[in-house]
């Protein structure tokens, strides 16, 4: 791996780690850190790939300024305080807390999430809350996912594998072979659900190609053509490394 900079218009500085592999085409990656990385085929000259990122620079600086925006909305501290905004499947619902003196639980409801507890004021039964909720959710949402999604490739893999989540920093999913479970990170739960389906058959198909090598990328794009965009929106939705 190779580390490059090259200057764009306005005097734009652009660092990226260039990577030579047997891949078709020159392939760019942004991800949510910012960080960027080439991969092309090692007889491609510098001269060419440097041409490549400065035409497309316009859609360069677009992209992380999308990264930027959804950092930012990331970072943003809850309090757990109606009229906050929290993403499930993809869409946006404003939180609603009342007051009761039964059950504390949450409800979603009517385009909100219903939020009841004996004290408004405790942030952390708020927050313990609706993380219990959403790991309720995932569970179910996930299951549906592996299900719908091991129908497409069951002639690939002899048994559905085992379901697990977890908060993760930097991967969408992980797939643990020698315990035959696929692991997914919790907050693939806002993600819309064809962004889960990407994750799940990704990992899916692991189990038939352990490396992300051509025949991995062939399968994955004859069993789901259009994946390159329910990742590009997946990463669009929800930004790691946060």
């Amino acid at each position: 791996m190779e580390t490059h900079k090259i200057e764009l218009a306005k005097g734009k500085i652009l660092e990226f780690e260039l990577i030579r592999k047997n891949v078709k085409n020159i392939n760019l990656t942004i991800r949510p850190d910012f960080s960027i990385t080439v991969s092309a085929m090692p007889n491609i000259p510098l001269e060419v790939i440097y041409q490549y990122l400065t035409n497309r620079s316009n859609w360069i600086s677009q992209r992380i300024g999308r990264f930027t925006n959804t950092k930012t909305e990331n970072l943003i501290e809850h309090d757990f305080v109606t009229g906050e905004s929290f993403k499930f499947l993809g869409k946006q619902y404003r939180l609603d807390v009342y007051l009761t003196t039964s059950t504390e639980r949450v409800l979603l409801s009517e385009g909100f999430i219903k939020l009841y507890v004996r004290n408004k004021n405790k942030k952390t039964t708020k927050a313990r809350l609706l993380d219990e909720w959403y790991r309720e959710q995932a569970k179910i949402a996930f299951l549906e996912s592996l299900e719908r999604m091991y129908k497409i490739i069951e002639n690939q893999v002899p048994s559905i594998p085992l379901l697990d989540f977890k908060v993760m920093k930097k991967r969408w999913g992980s797939c643990l072979r020698t315990k035959n479970t696929i692991l997914l990170n919790l907050e693939l739960i806002k993600a819309p659900m064809y962004c889960i389906d990407y994750v799940v058959l990704h990992e899916l198909i692991h189990f038939v190609h352990k490396n992300h090598d051509s025949k991995f990328y062939e399968l994955l794009t004859v069993l789901m053509p259009d994946w390159k965009l329910r990742k590009e929106i997946l990463d669009q939705e929800i930004v790691l490394y946060v």
